[in-house]
Order: C-alpha cells, then structure tokens, then sequence
C-alpha cells in the first residue's frame, strides 16, 4: 500500500531511526513481515516503538501487541524518551483468566494448545478492529514457549504472515531470544532479519551494534553498525564506506606559517591529504599541529579539534601561553573542539561525529589526538587500521586534510609505536629528543610525502613562548634521530647556542 506524505509517494515504511534507513537503503519495504532479534536490552521495543510513531506521524494506523510487557511498561518506557505515543494503538494480551483459574483448566487437552489458538484468535480481533498500517508483536519468545515444538512454531509464525500479508501491513515481530536462541525459523520465513547486539568491554561503557543478516531483494549496507539507546531513540550509525563520498575540489599546498616548517615540508601540507604527527611523550606533536589550525583560521577557514588525550582546559591555557589562542578562534565560530572520552564511545560515533562536522560545518582542517586515545576507545576491536582507512579515505574525498598525532614509547633510541598507521598517512613527520652540548633538544624531519617534494634534512626546532621555531638543517651531525649523534661536520649553530 502506497502512502503519500506531502505529495510523494512514501514507498518504503521508515524506521524512524536515520541511521537505520541509512543501512537499510530507505527504510522497510511495505506489506512485509520484519525480525528484529537480540538479548534483552539491546533496544528492540525501542526500535519498534520508534517505527510506529513514525506511522503515526505520517497519519497511518499503528498497533502495539505486547504479550511480554504491560501497557503501563511500554508507556514508560516512552515517557523515559520524551514520547507520549498519540496515535500509537496498544494491545496488552494477557491471558484469559479461566486459564489461571486451576479449578476451570483443561484436564484432557495440554493447556498450551488452548493458549496459543486464543493468543492468535484474540491478536486477528484487534487487527481486525483497527486495521492497521504497521503492527508490531512483541515478543515471540512467548508464542514459542505456547507452540512447544518447531513444527507447531513454524506453522504459527507462517499463519501469521499469511494473515497480514492479506490485510496489507507491515509488521515487525520482536524476539528476545531467551528461549531457543538457535532457532532460526522466523529467519527463512521472514522478508528481513536485524539482530541487535550488546557487547561488555573490560573497562567502559557497553558498546550496542546492529547487524542486517537479510534483506529479501535489496542491496543494504552489510556488517556491524555501532549505536546507542539516548533520549530520544535509538542512534544509530552506519558504517563509513569512503567510496561513497567524492567531492571535487583544489589540491593545493596548506603552509603552517612556520618558515622553516615549509621548507622541511616543500610548501606546506597539500589539501585533501593526511599528515601523521609521530613522535615521544613531550615533544611537541600537539602544538605542531595546531600550527597548522591557527594557520587555517588565519586564512578564514574552519577547523575541528578532537582531543582524546589532553582536559581541555588545560590544553586552552597552554596553547594560549604558546601564541595561539584557541578560545578566541572558538568563539568566532571557526574552531570546533570535542573532547572525547575514549571509555564512552564507540569507535562508529566517534566517526559520525566528525562526518557531523564536515558535512554539515563546511570544516576543512581536522586534528586527531591522539590516535593512542581513539585506539583506546576500541580496546578489542582488530581493526582499528580499516577504520582508520575509511576515516582517512572518507576525509580526503571531502577535500580535508587532516593531522593525526601519535605517541611513541620511549625517548631517544629505538622508538616504537603502539600502531603502525604510517603508510596510510600521505606526509609522515619525525620529532626527535636529540642531546647536543649538554642540553636535550629537539629535532624534526618529514620522511614522507605522497603529494610533492620534501626536503630530506634533519632539523632543530625549539618551543617557546612564540610557538615553534625551526632552525637550518643539522648537517654537521650524524645520528640526530637515534638520539645520541655525532659531531661530524664543520662548526654549525644550534638553537640558542654555538656548536664546537
């Protein structure tokens, strides 16, 4: 049945959840009969009351058919979400009150099989009644336990899909899984399957995802899906698949208005690109990056900071007494900054959050740090380089460049990093504590860069109360980035000093 909403025709039944229609290429195909299967708590009433009031919205009849929860539950739970239902019919069935009555139950016929033809009958009468658009029967955990077999089962839940199929509704059927978790009956007879899943990690909040295991005759967006249960509904988002996105635009070289910087780098960082910040505790890579969002803003574009790693005010105060005032760029709207807490959030909301800021703030310069912090926002995934390629991919197609930093254990010598993203980022750049004449310093080198010519020296850089300065080229020493170098040239300046 088509239903036509401000003039177009509304083929597909949405969910009510944007994410959800996302994965699903539009929404439910009307007329079809729909599993949506997890554990308890994994928001499957809140899934289906989502879709109904999105019926009721568009001025269709919806049905609520709960065998599971009363109507004062369901009604709480939609309270709890800011919802009050208008429009959304519900159907408390509860069982008949001779089958409680020990004196009046049935002695020569089980009583489960008076149960389950007078749970179906009493579900047709209100069908019958109200005619709706969308039904949604919850749960099926409760016909199972009435069917007691497979056979019988499957019988019911086919009579079931029979039924609306002739009366034109699109019904979702919820199951809770506490029964015969490897029952798979609903899966061959229903038009589409979602599973919804909670994961426990060691350390943090529960992570949800939700997963299509089928979609009859549609192409939907395949694998895991990471969401949350707010205020609100559910939010969901879908996974990032970067060859869906392409923009057109200019690629031409970003300078951080460090002069020396821009040499080392022949230029600047070209547009559209990824630059990976490596280098130990202390050394600078945070400020080096926001060199290059002062150095945005300066130009009238907007940037977006996310900081797993550093509390934000503290990373104001320092930045402001290193000559860039990071609040002042904030409050004239050109600098979005987020601090994320890694022990909170999924690695797919992290993503839509800085999709968020792409689309729909036109930001072009985009800072992650660090890639320690988002690595410990997923803990036990295996795979945190894929994510980190459809980011990075997704952000260069958008014509973002984007800077990602990357704390490296250890201080001088054999460096080692916790991930090994440098083949993914287009400009690699090296910080170094070198010790030279008694004191520690500081040095830095690009040893990589897809999109141009680099200079392939070592060179001192020093911060202080102006920022960054980048000295010339450390010729006259061999060794630098191993920490420990050797004097081997003629007599050479450092920073503040004179080499011997």
């Amino acid at each position: 049945m088509a239903i036509r909403d401000g003039g177009l025709q509304a083929v597909d039944a949405s969910s009510g959840i944007p994410g959800l229609d996302d994965i699903l290429a539009g929404g439910f195909s009307r007329n079809r009969v729909y599993l949506i299967e997890g554990s308890p708590g994994t928001g499957k009433t809140t899934a289906a009351l989502s879709f109904l009031r999105d019926g009721a919205g568009r001025g269709e009849k919806t049905l609520y058919v709960t065998l599971s929860e009363t109507e004062d539950e369901l009604r709480d739970a939609a309270r709890s979400h800011g919802w009050d239902l208008e429009g959304v019919g519900i159907f408390e069935l509860a069982p008949p009150e001779s089958l409680l009555d020990e004196q009046q139950q049935q002695s020569l016929l089980y009583s489960s099989d008076l149960e389950l033809g007078e749970t179906t009958q009493m579900i047709f009468e209100a069908v019958e009644r109200l005619r709706p658009d969308r039904v949604v029967i919850d749960s099926l955990s409760e016909i199972r336990l009435l069917a007691q077999s497979s056979l019988r089962y499957r019988r019911q839940v086919l009579a079931l899909k029979h039924y609306f199929a002739k009366h034109g509704a699109t019904v979702l059927l919820l199951d809770d899984l506490t029964t015969e978790a490897s029952d798979k009956t609903v899966h061959s007879v229903a038009h589409g399957v979602i599973r919804l899943e909670e994961l426990a990690p060691t350390y943090g909040a529960e992570r949800r995802r939700a997963r299509v295991v089928k979609y009859r005759g549609r192409h939907f967006r395949g694998g895991f899906h990471d969401f949350n249960i707010k205020t609100g509904g559910l939010e969901v988002y879908p996974r990032l698949v970067a060859g869906e996105h392409k923009t057109e635009f200019e690629r031409l070289p970003l300078p951080s208005a460090i002069a020396g910087l821009d040499q080392l780098l022949g230029g600047g960082v070209e547009r559209g690109t990824s630059c990976l910040v490596l280098g130990p505790a202390g050394a600078g890579k945070s400020l080096l990056a926001l060199c290059f969002v002062a150095s945005a803003v300066s130009r009238g574009e907007k940037a977006a900071l996310f900081a797993f790693d550093e509390e934000l005010g503290l990373l104001l105060a320092r930045s402001k007494a290193l000559g860039i005032d990071l609040q002042a760029m904030r409050d004239r709207g050109l600098l979005t900054i987020q601090q994320i807490d890694a022990a909170e959030l999924s690695p797919g909301e992290f993503t839509a959050q800085v999709r968020r800021c792409v689309d729909e703030r036109q930001i072009k310069t985009v800072v992650i740090d660090s890639l320690n912090g988002y690595q410990a926002a997923m803990p036990e995934e295996q795979f945190l380089v894929l994510h980190m390629h459809e980011l990075l991919q997704y952000l260069n197609r958008q014509g973002a460049t984007t800077f990602l930093t990357v704390a490296q254990h250890g201080l001088v010598g054999d460096m080692k990093a916790p991930v090994d993203v440098t083949y993914l980022a287009d400009t690699v750049i090296v910080l170094r504590y070198f010790e030279a004449l008694g004191h520690v310093r500081r040095a830095i080198s690009v040893i990589k860069k897809r999109s141009g010519p680099h200079e392939k020296t070592i060179r001192e850089f020093s911060i202080g109360s102006g920022g960054i300065e980048v000295g010339p080229p450390l010729d006259g020493f061999q060794g630098v980035l191993r920490g420990v170098p050797n004097f081997v040239g003629p007599d050479q300046g450092l920073l503040g000093e004179t080499g011997k």
